[in-house]
């Protein structure tokens, strides 16, 4: 099992930034994948940011250029740096950990961008 703790939301203007931070505990894979996904009221948890033990990184098209994720490992931590924000950011962001066919998701930490 492993439990994800999100923390970081909040309310930010557009053009703003705000960084997530979400810890992993429990029993922890050494070749694990974690990222972030994105529910906006009303519509389908959606794909963020994805971070592989190797490094490599993906983003939705939506999110390039103005979002990072990175990790410290010796933490189990992964990091959602958002910048340049958007109103239609506006969201429930969730860490999800993957391990083969495993994965576990974070309670989720809200979002919101002011116009």
């Amino acid at each position: 099992q492993v439990q994800l703790v999100e923390s970081g939301g909040g309310l930010a203007q557009a053009g703003g930034s705000l960084t997530l931070s979400c810890s992993a505990s429990g029993t922890i894979d050494s070749d694990h994948s974690m990222g972030w996904y994105r529910q906006a009221p009303g519509n389908q948890r959606v794909f963020v940011a994805l971070i592989r033990d190797s490094g490599t990184v993906n983003y939705a098209n939506s999110v390039k250029g103005r979002f990072t994720i990175s990790r410290d490992s010796a933490k189990n931590t992964v990091y959602l740096q958002m910048h340049d924000l958007k109103p239609e950011d506006t969201a429930v962001y969730y860490c999800t950990y993957r391990h083969y066919l495993n994965s576990y998701w974070g309670q989720g930490t809200q979002v919101n961008v002011s116009s």
